[in-house]
């Protein structure tokens, strides 16, 4: 018959790497009633934060001359082995367990059962699944709240109601070795997870009250999304990520490129609090052009501002002015005009010969902004413009990607059909998207392996 060791413990602290078991309770339960139980104080080897001692009432003193995890472990770990492992938000209590367990030289692996998940599986409708609000809806006695004892106390008889409601076999078929249920998120149905479908895309992990708290790219959504949970990383960060996923929404991509680009976009535009490397990533620098107070068309590198008509933009100051060499170079700039040179009345290019005076007021600004200009219209004719054809998201159509002007346009889709060689229409299916280095890098490197998807946009088109 099989056989189910009902647990909860206190502990210091959120996550199990860095934090200590103060108290568990074992309740064995045959499937009709609890035959067995164990109970103890355990001593954390660390100090109880304050505000759990208010919370649980278990001081330091309380636990000073209690066992050590260690010294219990062979008892805990006969009463788990062999046993479905049942607990309120399972995966918390198991990853403390197994931790200390396993510190102790135990494995365990045992089944787990998450009485939250199944009562909003065979009790749905109700306000709230917390322990607590929960026992108050159901009518069964809570007593000793915090406390291991009258929390396990109080899970077994859950465990029994649930037991006896489970019509539909609920709980066997989320025991079934083939079955991920466990795996999941307390708070996350997994409904949810099975609507995925197995394509590229984007999805986006939100909290109770429906903020996107987590966005994530996928060659295959559901795969992807799983493998989230799949893991035993007992850290705080991945504690604190499983237990504020309530609900996850997608987006399918034909490629995955396009899922890449839309991540990037999506993380800059709605900032997620636990995605954090794409966050960091701005546009640091940009090249720009003015006219002065004397009539001349400065070029400079500046930092980058959004809404500006930027000529050009970088990740570091160092490729900015490498590039603004060039062109004052090519096009016989001054270095002074342009901000290369800022603590001189001449530039040096001047007394060499590589400047017409512009910096001495000696060349007039027409001439000298004609060159500016012709350097301007060089970068710019120097700049790729394409459109990247592949993959739709369905039989019926296919992705385009435009690159115009050595920036990333935008991307959309389009029938299976249309003619690609006519680029104004072709042009007029693309959603505009931001562009950053990022997203420009993926981009020309996807064109550059896959020169047969490339088709060259004429610079009329393009402007």
């Amino acid at each position: 018959m099989l056989k189910y060791a009902v647990v909860d413990i206190e502990t210091t602290g959120g996550f199990a790497s860095g934090n200590g078991i103060t108290e568990i309770s074992i309740l064995i339960h045959d499937g009709l009633k609890v035959i067995e139980s164990f109970e103890t104080l355990i001593n954390p080897r660390q100090d109880i934060p304050v505000y759990i001692q208010t919370l649980t009432g278990i001081s330091n003193k309380m636990v000073y001359d209690a066992p050590l995890f260690e010294e219990v472990a062979p008892k805990i770990y006969e009463l788990l082995n062999d046993k479905v492992f049942v607990a309120h938000n399972v995966n918390f209590d198991f990853s403390f367990v197994r931790h200390q367990l396993a510190q102790s030289g135990f494995v365990l692996q045992s089944k787990k059962l998450c009485t939250v998940r199944m009562s909003r599986k065979i009790i749905p409708g109700l306000p709230s699944y917390s322990l607590g609000k929960l026992c108050s809806s159901l009518h069964i006695p809570l007593n000793d709240r915090h406390r291991a004892g009258g929390d396990a106390a109080a899970t077994a008889l859950l465990l029994t109601l649930l037991l006896e409601k489970d019509t539909e076999g609920a709980i066997p078929l989320s025991l079934h070795k083939s079955s991920k249920e466990q795996l999941l998120p307390p708070n996350l149905s997994k409904d949810s997870i099975e609507a995925l479908p197995a394509n590229p895309g984007v999805y986006y992990f939100k909290d109770q009250k429906g903020k996107i708290i987590y966005i994530g790219k996928a060659i295959n959504l559901r795969k992807r999304v799983y493998s989230h949970f799949s893991g035993n990383k007992i850290n705080q960060q991945r504690q604190d990520f499983l237990r504020n996923i309530y609900e996850v929404d997608f987006t399918i991509c034909g490629t995955e490129l396009m899922a890449l680009i839309l991540e990037a976009s999506e993380i800059q535009k709605y900032w997620p609090e636990k995605n954090r490397a794409l966050k960091r990533f701005e546009q640091k620098y940009a090249l720009y052009d003015f006219e002065d107070q004397n009539g001349y068309v400065r070029l400079g590198i500046d930092k980058y501002k959004k809404n500006t008509n930027a000529l050009y933009t970088f990740n570091s100051l160092l490729s900015g002015q490498s590039l603004l060499r060039g062109m004052i170079t090519e096009h016989r700039l001054c270095e002074k005009l342009c901000f290369i040179q800022k603590n001189r009345s001449a530039c040096t290019a001047q007394e060499k010969g590589g400047c017409n005076g512009a910096c001495l007021g000696q060349e007039d600004p027409a001439e000298y902004n004609q060159r500016v200009n012709e350097a301007i219209l060089h970068l710019k004719s120097a700049l790729p413009s394409f459109a990247l054809i592949d993959s739709g998201r369905n039989e019926e159509e296919k992705s385009c990607l435009w690159i115009e002007g050595g920036k990333f346009y935008g991307m959309g889709y389009i029938s299976f059909y249309t003619d690609i060689t006519d680029l104004e229409n072709l042009k007029s299916c693309i959603v505009p998207y931001p562009s950053n280095d990022y997203i420009l890098n993926m981009v020309l490197s996807y064109a550059e392996s896959h020169p047969q998807q490339r088709i060259d946009i004429l610079k009329s088109i393009a402007l």
